[in-house]
């Protein structure tokens, strides 16, 4: 499999499942802006949407959406319990917790990075992005993951990646006791940190 990532960017989530899965894989660099990939392709030539992540199997099938792109990954080896099996309440709540990230935290991301949203519009984006985290460390006070009765699986994954850009885009979560621990949990997981180094996001 061929995972085209930005360092750092949503695709951190499904890279960090890839080696928790402990599957084989490779990893190319996109360079968004241009749509550019390390190796000089026409990005938008492999997905039209010209964003990452985006997934290549080994028969050329291609995968879109880093939610769903985890699902699949944790599928192909179910050993390592990243996510609960079909048709189960567990894996239910797994797929809620992602849809919750996906739709309310990651999304409301997108005026912070860009550079035309007025700075008054993006105080309220920051002040409904605490909100949300607040309700996060709500949860993760009374339970060590994200989901109930689930250790590491794929939404915490993805939890990981957004809330680290927190600190690009001024969101303060310093307050965020229970939710800064977590992050500081699942950053000493070591495929976390092989993710990180690969992408070159570990400070030397």
């Amino acid at each position: 499999m061929k995972l085209y990532y930005a360092p750092g960017a949503c695709s951190l989530s499904p890279h960090i499942i890839l080696r928790e899965a402990g599957l084989d894989f490779s990893i190319v660099r996109v360079n968004l802006k241009e749509k550019i990939t390390e190796t000089g392709e026409n990005f938008l030539a492999i997905n039209p949407k010209g964003q990452v992540p985006t997934l290549v199997l080994d028969d050329d099938e291609q995968l879109t959406e880093g939610a769903v792109i985890v699902q699949y990954i944790a599928d192909q080896n179910p050993n390592r319990n990243l996510i609960a099996l079909p048709g189960s309440m567990k894996r239910y709540h797994q797929l809620e917790a992602l849809n919750f990230i996906s739709t309310e935290l990651h999304k409301n991301f997108g005026p912070l990075f860009s550079p035309g949203t007025p700075e008054e519009y993006k105080d309220v984006v920051r002040a409904n992005l605490l909100k949300k985290f607040q309700y996060v460390n709500d949860v993760l006070k009374n339970q060590p993951y994200f989901v109930a009765k689930s250790d590491f699986c794929v939404a915490d994954a993805y939890l990981f990646t957004v809330t680290n850009w927190t600190r690009l885009v001024g969101v303060d979560i310093s307050g965020l006791s229970h939710l800064n621990e977590y992050c500081e949990k699942i950053a000493k997981r070591p495929k976390v940190q092989e993710a990180l180094e690969a992408e070159g996001l570990l400070k030397k």
